[in-house]
């Protein structure tokens, strides 16, 4: 994983880079509390149209980031004083002993500036707070201007006012145009006089190597380190698309706010043009970004890389539109910014309106066209392009793509129809709005794909870091690959979240206050009675994964360095490492429920909410849980004990919370819910002693040698391996049952699942060695032998005399 450091490192370099060259200059010195104030009182109180709002709300946004920078260095020397107070401690008490007038002295100048300092930040959080809410009125304010526009009804294009309008209109836009010429022409003969014209050229050459061959050296070297440096698979892939993408706007931004800083710096932009030249950066920098996230996502050149599940000759016919998007934009963007400096007529913005409904909705149009076109609609010469496959039926699309499809058909319609019955302005806004849509939603696939990659390759149990997971804390291969996919899944979750705020905000929001309003989203929302905050739920989530690795953790170095070191049994050792585990999964829990902003109050109302569950179906539940704990507490049972349950013995394996794990004889598993141990009879067979006894009762016949006998039982007992020597083997007479001598032999073993196999064995060796002594075992009771003549009956007794 050595080549996550480096790559962050590259891409951080790389965009510090571009906010060192974009500023140009050292940072302005840190303004005071009067001064914020001052520059907030200055602000109007009320606005006309957009532009107002928009600029207002940048200054705002301005001042309220300046306060907040101010408090948070304040806050660090508030800090400093009042541990130097500390230090000093509080002044004496009355009628104690005077201390050094030094003391005094600092302290009270300490008092002092603290005093003045804490003013200071709790005046700049004022600020903060009056820009913040004026800003909110600001948005309120333009949403509402946005929505007069959007209802008012214009002449419809396909009636002859609107170009009368036009044509009205017409010689005093031409005035307002020739103005903005002037400055034009003037600012290019600024440009080209000697003592500018070297550093023009020389920047615009710049930023066309920078863009150009910037870009091309930039694309070729990621492939070659992404090829060295990052492991082969799926993050490969996304990571570098991700990484292109971002280093084709960082150099067209490098390039463009380097021409525009050049141009400022030789006083070559006017007013009205200098306007224009920010407006024009930005959206150079936004082009840039849809044209290579369009090529990233198509990947023509290098279909391995293509991260939509489309096919080749689809993504062929789609190749034009990323830059027909970008050329599109240029021709409805500029327009509009011009008619904003200038102050253009009504007639030209109702124009520019239909201009960009029309445009960008033919946009979307061909390209539905060209996703209904076949298979084989592929151009004459593709069939001779290297690495282009031969006309194929594409796959069948999803039901919901195909519904998706139709939905944008009848929105390009609708807006058509706004159009031609003069509600441009709506029109206008809804062909961006499906436009922006479209960009956010290819944003943010590239960024789930990318959080998908990211937690397979480096969680996921084939990953390096999931093999090394594995060892170091020894995580089951499915944990670890449930874990990738839950993190995945959170993942995307959360990005869900902020594109959703991204195409759900309010009418005639820009961008920048998306970002804005997804902070404000960041306080949390509410829901019912339950305060809800996105930041609580990721530190809720990161409690639990930090707070069960650690568990883990203990629980390992509980059972392979400490549990061992200690005179506990096997069994203790486990049941000691199970219930800490228990009751530390239940603290991480509460802990993770804190985080959530879920109280002790709230947890103890849904635990009574519960306990009506508990008392109509949950009893055995619950009564196993609580059966588990008194069965780890008490230890009557342990894990490796050999217990009779019933007819059923085995060992103990595992106890868990609701149910015991019991092995066999026939190596099955038998599942015992916790409460059979507790409400009935459990012979344990090792609670006391985990010895084993065989016992071994054979008949002999009344004349066998009793003595030769026992000697021969005792020698078997004493030959065998398994038998312990202390206790040692005994064998007594019990007595005479049914004309049959009674041997009983008893013998000791290491463990009660040994008995059986030696009790075998022994009595083996017992018959062998009876039958080389010539002591013949009884026969049971009904048998005859077939090797000894059958014995002559008896005579029958005489009838006794009748008696009268």
């Amino acid at each position: 994983m050595s080549w996550m450091p480096r790559l962050a490192a590259l891409l951080l370099a790389a965009v510090l880079g571009s906010a060192v060259f974009a500023q140009g200059a050292a940072a302005p010195p840190e303004a005071t509390v009067a001064e914020l104030r001052s520059r907030l009182d200055a602000m109007p109180a009320s606005v006309e149209s957009n532009a107002e709002v928009r600029d207002l709300l940048a200054r705002l946004n301005a001042i309220g980031a300046e306060a907040d920078k101010f408090v948070a260095s304040r806050t660090t020397q508030l800090n400093d004083l009042n541990a130097r107070l500390g230090e000093l401690g509080n002044p004496p008490a009355a009628g104690a002993p005077p201390e050094d007038p030094d003391i005094t002295r600092q302290r009270a100048a300490l008092l002092k500036e603290r005093n003045a300092l804490d003013a200071d930040i709790r005046l700049a959080r004022l600020i903060t707070v009056d820009a913040q809410q004026r800003g909110s009125d600001l948005l309120a304010k333009r949403r509402k201007l946005f929505e007069a526009q959007l209802t008012e009804r214009a002449p419809s294009p396909l009636g002859r006012q609107f170009w009368f309008d036009i044509s009205d209109a017409w010689p005093a836009d031409v005035e307002r145009l020739a103005s903005l010429g002037e400055e034009l022409r003037a600012g290019l003969d600024t440009a080209l006089e000697p003592a500018h014209r070297m550093s023009v050229l020389a920047s615009l050459a710049a930023a066309l190597l920078l863009a150009l061959l910037g870009n091309w050296a930039a694309e070729h070297g990621l492939v070659r380190l992404a090829a060295r440096v990052l492991p082969a698979g799926r993050l490969r892939r996304s990571l570098l698309v991700i990484a292109v993408v971002g280093v084709n706007v960082v150099l067209i931004a490098l390039a463009a706010q380097g021409v525009f800083a050049t141009l400022d710096r030789h006083g070559i932009l006017g007013p009205q043009i200098r306007k224009l030249g920010q407006a024009v950066v930005q959206s150079i920098i936004f082009i840039a970004f849809v044209v290579g996230l369009g090529r990233a996502l198509l990947s023509n050149r290098r279909p391995s890389w293509r991260l939509p599940p489309i096919p080749n000759s689809m993504a062929r016919r789609l190749a034009p539109f990323p830059w027909l998007t970008a050329l599109i934009a240029v021709l409805v963007w500029v327009p509009s910014q011009i008619n904003a400096i200038v102050d253009a007529s009504f007639a030209a913005v109702v124009t520019t309106h239909v201009v960009t409904a029309l445009a960008l909705t033919a946009l979307i149009g061909t390209m539905l066209l060209r996703l209904h076109e076949p298979a084989g609609a592929l151009p004459a010469d593709a069939a001779g392009t290297e690495g282009v496959e031969p006309p194929a039926a594409e796959p069948e699309r999803p039901l919901w793509i195909s519904f998706l499809l139709s939905a944008v058909a009848l929105a390009v319609i609708v807006i058509w129809v706004l159009v031609a019955i003069g509600y441009v302005a709506l029109a206008s806004f809804l062909a961006n709005q499906l436009t922006w849509t479209g960009i956010v939603a290819s944003a943010f696939y590239l960024l789930f794909k990318f959080a998908d990659d990211l937690f397979m390759a480096t969680v996921a149990s084939k990953s390096d870091l999931g093999q090394k997971l594995q060892k170091s804390f020894g995580f089951a291969p499915r944990t670890l690959d449930q874990a990738a996919v839950a993190l995945s899944g959170l993942a995307r979750v959360a990005l869900f979240f902020y594109m959703l705020i991204a195409l759900a905000t309010p009418l005639g929001t820009s961008p920048g206050e998306v970002f804005q309003r997804s902070g404000q989203f960041g306080t949390g929302f509410k829901i019912g009675e339950f305060q809800l905050v996105p930041g609580a739920i990721f530190t809720a989530v990161a409690v639990l994964a930090v707070g069960f690795i650690v568990l883990r953790v203990f629980k390992k170095w509980l059972e392979a360095r400490y549990l061992p070191e200690t005179a506990l049994e096997p069994g203790m050792q486990s049941s000691i490492t199970t219930l800490l585990g228990y009751v530390g999964g239940i603290v991480v829990i509460a802990v993770a429920m804190s985080a959530l902003g879920i109280g002790i109050e709230r947890i103890a109302w849904v635990a009574s909410a519960l306990s009506v569950g508990i008392g109509f179906g949950l009893q055995a539940i619950v009564q196993n849980f609580i059966s588990g704990l008194i069965l780890l507490a008490e230890q009557p049972v342990k894990v490796g004990d050999w217990v009779v349950l019933g007819t059923t013995e085995g060992d103990v394996r595992r106890i868990n919370v609701r149910a015991t794990e019991i092995q066999l004889a026939d190596r099955s598993t038998l599942i015992v819910p916790n409460s059979e141990f507790i409400t009935k009879t459990v012979r344990n067979m090792t609670l006391t002693n985990a010895e084993g006894r065989l016992l071994i009762r054979l008949p002999m016949p009344l004349f066998t040698d009793a003595k030769r006998t026992r000697e021969l039982m005792l020698s078997a007992c004493a030959d065998h391996g398994g038998v312990l020597v202390a206790p040692a083997p005994s064998v007594t007479l019990e007595g005479i049952e049914n004309g049959m001598l009674i041997f009983q032999a008893i013998a000791f073993v290491q463990s009660p699942r040994l008995a059986g196999g030696v009790r075998s064995d022994v009595l083996f060796t017992m018959l062998e060695r009876f039958k080389e002594a010539g002591l013949p075992l009884a026969a049971p009771t009904g048998v005859v032998s077939q090797s000894e003549p059958p014995a002559s009956p008896a005579p029958a007794p005489p009838t006794p005399p009748l008696t009268q």
